[in-house]
């Protein structure tokens, strides 16, 4: 018998945490269609976990986490689903970036591109922004009217437009929406596929899956995922 008991890790401590972890909030309809509810209902319960997630991950001291709020190919879905998705980004920014950020020092960051928002929106996006501008702790991405292949495509030509004839990844790099490359991706809903988000940050990023649906997803999901990427062998190529 051992004299000495080696002391268990708590269920929530993390020897290795990733610096910038990408989330693609999926399932949110799936998860309404399974409970006879329209889609926009599980837009608004998938609002509740991004919420409580943010505050997860300004406890657990994440540096950086980017959440896939609305994509440019989003547009395509029917307006009113839209107009409520729309809504709930403007409500968000309402009633609870002060609640969020006050949470764990958050800052919260948009990217995306900013044609096809309304200026009422954009108003309180960049309000939200200055209004955090000086916290410390976790930098919240929401990623709205976002695509991976437009952002490159954006900074490139913000490259060409000031003067750069020649282009190197360090450029790039410093020109996309979220510059820190992505060490850990999450994705719910049993889907497993990027869908054009982070493609250039993602290039050594950590893919961890789950069939749970978004709106069931909580702290205990998020807790796996990171004992997960503990295990990891990152070798970046090497």
């Amino acid at each position: 018998m051992a004299l000495f008991k080696k002391k268990e890790k708590k269920k929530d401590e993390f020897t290795i945490l990733p610096k910038h972890i990408g989330i693609i909030m999926d399932g949110n309809g799936r998860w309404a269609k399974k409970r006879g509810l329209p889609r926009t209902a599980g837009h608004r319960a998938g609002a509740d976990v991004f919420e409580k997630i943010c505050k997860e991950c300004g406890r657990l001291g994440i540096e950086e986490v980017t959440f896939y709020a609305f994509s440019t190919e989003n547009w395509k879905r029917p307006k009113e689903e839209v107009n409520t998705l729309m809504r709930l980004f403007y409500d968000f920014l309402i009633e609870a970036k002060d609640r969020i950020a006050e949470t764990g020092n958050i800052r919260i960051k948009f990217a995306g591109e900013r044609s096809g928002i309304h200026s009422e929106l954009l108003k309180l996006m960049d309000e939200a922004e200055v209004t955090t501008a000086d916290r410390t702790g976790t930098v919240v991405n929401l990623a709205i009217n976002y695509g991976g292949r437009q952002e490159i495509v954006s900074a490139v030509n913000k490259l060409i437009a000031g003067g750069k004839t020649e282009i190197t990844e360090q450029d790039i790099s410093d020109n996309v929406y979220t510059m820190p490359d992505c060490d850990l991706i999450i994705r719910p809903s049993g889907e497993e596929r990027l869908s054009n988000f982070l493609l250039w940050q993602a290039a050594y990023s950590e893919f961890w899956y789950s069939d749970v649906l978004w709106p069931d997803f909580d702290e205990e999901d998020l807790h796996m995922a990171l004992h997960e990427f503990e295990k990891r062998n990152r070798r970046f190529g090497r």
